[in-house]
C-alpha cells in the first residue's frame, strides 16, 4: 500500500472555515489527496464533507471525503470521468457546502448530550443532515421520548460552551468507561486522542466536528424510539430547524 504524504487537518484547528487554499499531493482512483484541507473525512459516525474544489480554472464538485487506506492523507473524490489534468502540485481553492457541515456539527453535539442523559452504553450512532439515531444497550430501562425531548431542549436551552481537548493513550487505557460508543473505538497509537468536553455536562474522546456551543443546535424532537434486538434500542432525533 502506498504512503500518502500526511493530510494537515485544518478542520481541527477550525472547524467553522469555509474556503481554504492548498495544494495537491497525490492523485487517487477518482479523487485528489490535498497538503491541507478543511474537508472532513467519513468516520466516527459522521459523513465526509461535499463541496467544491477550483483547480487550474475547473470546478470540480467533492461527492465525498475519506481517508485514504494508510489513514495519512485524505481523498476528495471528484464528480469527473477524466482527471488527467490535475497534477500533484496544483494550487486547489477549496469551498465547503457549510450549510450541510453546520447540520452535522449540530447532529453530532446532540448525540453527545443525549449520551449524558441516558445511563447506558451506546452501541452505534449515524450522523445525518436532519435526522440522526444512537443504539443503546438499556438493559430493560425505559426510555420516554417525549421527556427525552424536553431534557434535551433543557439542557440546549443552557447554552454551554463546548470545547477540544486531549487524553494520552495510557490515561485512556485506565479509564475506558470515557469512550461511550462501542462501535467507533477512538484511533490509538499516536500518544494522544482527541477530547471535546461539553461544560460541566459530557467529556468523550472524539474525532469529529462540534459546535463552539450547545445554543447552535437549536430545538430538536426524539421523533422515535424502536428496538433493534432484545436489549438495543435505536433513539432517532430531528432537528426542528434545520
Amino acid at each position: 500500500m502506498a504512503l500518502h504524504p500526511m493530510t494537515e487537518k485544518v478542520f481541527y484547528q477550525d472547524s467553522y472555515q469555509k474556503t481554504h487554499s492548498s495544494t495537491v499531493s497525490a492523485l487517487e482512483d477518482g479523487g485528489v489527496v490535498l497538503a491541507s484541507t478543511i474537508f472532513y473525512p467519513m468516520g466516527g459516525g459522521q459523513p465526509g464533507d461535499t463541496g467544491v474544489l477550483k483547480i487550474g480554472g475547473a470546478e470540480f464538485r467533492v461527492t465525498d471525503t475519506r481517508f485514504a487506506p494508510d489513514r495519512i492523507g485524505i481523498v476528495h473524490y471528484l464528480d469527473a470521468d477524466d482527471l488527467s489534468g490535475i497534477q500533484p502540485g496544483d494550487q486547489v481553492e477549496l469551498e465547503l457546502d457549510w450549510a450541510r457541515r453546520h447540520r452535522h456539527m449540530r447532529m453530532h453535539t446532540s448525540m453527545h448530550l443525549m449520551c449524558s442523559l441516558i445511563n447506558a452504553q451506546a452501541t452505534g450512532g449515524s450522523i445525518g443532515e436532519t435526522e440522526s439515531r444512537l443504539d443503546f444497550d438499556l438493559r430493560g430501562q425505559v426510555v420516554d421520548k417525549q421527556q427525552l425531548t424536553v431534557a434535551m431542549n433543557e439542557l440546549i436551552a443552557r447554552s454551554l460552551p463546548v470545547s477540544v481537548g486531549s487524553i494520552s493513550d495510557d490515561e485512556l487505557e485506565q479509564n475506558p468507561g470515557l469512550v461511550r460508543t462501542m462501535s467507533v473505538q477512538p484511533p490509538r497509537g499516536q500518544g494522544t486522542v482527541r477530547t471535546i468536553s461539553i461544560e460541566d455536562t459530557d467529556y468523550q474522546p472524539c474525532g469529529g466536528t462540534h459546535v463552539k456551543n450547545i445554543s447552535e443546535i437549536g430545538e430538536i424532537v426524539i421523533s422515535k424510539i424502536k428496538s433493534k434486538g432484545k436489549q438495543n434500542k435505536r433513539i432517532t432525533l430531528v432537528l426542528v430547524n434545520p
